[in-house]
């Protein structure tokens, strides 16, 4: 912060003894800094010529331009046992850190952006029988002071096939960039307005890392961009490269379909082992010598049937007979 500057300005101090400035001034510094999204407190202070003032009180902070310049913030005091009370705070960002009643008008500044790059005028207003209004002319600039930032890298091809890269970084003061990478690139068109500046970097022939850095009083940034240009194959290896997976494909899809059709015709059937044996045919004779045959040698003996089920075979070879029988008498 430079040295206090003394602003001394009467409007309108008119009475019946004429003009009457003595007693009154306005302190205020010159410039003020602050940082990109902080705070900053500009300070204001006054003096009146009178012992003692109860009557309203209005403190006013204007941007751009004295007496006419946009009205930032503003608070009115209605006695000297009351705070001054905001009325107007433009975006909530201008906070009263003095006391008016005690020759203090310093605001505070929240979330210092770009915009907030102005010139800043403070008055004072106090009513009476004749309304005494005394405002700094020459007012307080605050500047916005930002380490570098790198907003972007972007990269373009030309008609010559050839690709170029642009960093675009911001910072204030503005930042000096400058790029750094494999050889061959050559530089380009570089410059900007205000607290933002470009660079270019031309003719990226060769593959790598090409790295962007952006430097200024208060600070260093880097940013880094990657670039690998592809290059077509000659036509045999783009034969091979196409027509190799193709056949490939077409193997495995012929393979799927041969399985899908063997597997829904399932193996052959293998005949029951449980079917019963078809019986010869024989007459009524054939059948009655085969009972009466004595069992062939070595055969094991027959065991006999429980009664339960030796019944049912009886029946059953008795209706085998009779069939025979009646075959023969028709």
């Amino acid at each position: 912060m430079r040295e206090l500057g003394l602003v001394l300005l009467c409007l309108l101090p008119i009475s019946r003894k004429g003009v009457q400035c003595n007693g009154w001034s306005v302190h205020v510094p010159s410039d003020v800094t602050g940082e990109l999204g902080k705070m900053v407190i500009l300070p204001c202070t006054f003096t009146h010529p009178y012992k003692s003032f109860d009557r309203a009180l209005t403190a006013i902070w204007r941007i751009r331009e004295p007496y006419n310049g946009t009205v930032i913030f503003k608070c009115v005091s209605q006695s000297s046992s009351e705070l001054c009370r905001t009325a107007i705070s433009h975006k909530n960002k201008y906070k009263l850190l003095g006391n008016p009643r005690h020759k203090d008008l310093s605001i505070r500044v929240e979330n210092l952006t770009w915009s907030d790059s102005e010139r800043y005028f403070c008055r004072v207003e106090l009513a009476g029988d004749i309304q005494d209004k005394y405002e700094s002319r020459n007012g307080i600039k605050l500047h916005v002071i930002a380490a570098p930032r790198i907003i972007n890298i972007t990269v373009s091809s030309s008609r010559d096939h050839t690709f170029q890269a642009r960093c675009t970084a911001e910072g204030e003061p503005a930042p000096a960039l400058s790029w750094s990478g494999p050889p061959e690139g050559s530089p380009g068109w570089g410059g900007g307005s205000g607290h933002r500046v470009s660079k270019e970097l031309r003719s990226l022939s060769h593959d790598g890392k090409y790295t962007c850095t952006a430097a200024n009083s208060h600070g260093r940034a880097e940013a880094a961009l990657y670039l690998y240009s592809f290059r077509a194959p000659d036509s045999s290896s783009f034969r091979i490269l196409i027509f190799v997976p193709l056949g490939i494909k077409v193997v495995l899809l012929l393979a799927m379909l041969s399985f899908a059709f063997f597997s829904r015709e399932g193996p052959p059937s293998a005949p029951s082992s449980l079917a019963r044996a078809q019986l010869p045919e024989c007459t009524y004779k054939n059948c009655a010598r085969r009972e009466r045959s004595p069992r062939a040698a070595g055969a094991p003996p027959r065991l006999p049937l429980p009664r339960e089920q030796s019944q049912p075979a009886q029946r059953k070879e008795t209706s085998e007979i009779i069939a025979g029988q009646t075959e023969l008498d028709f």
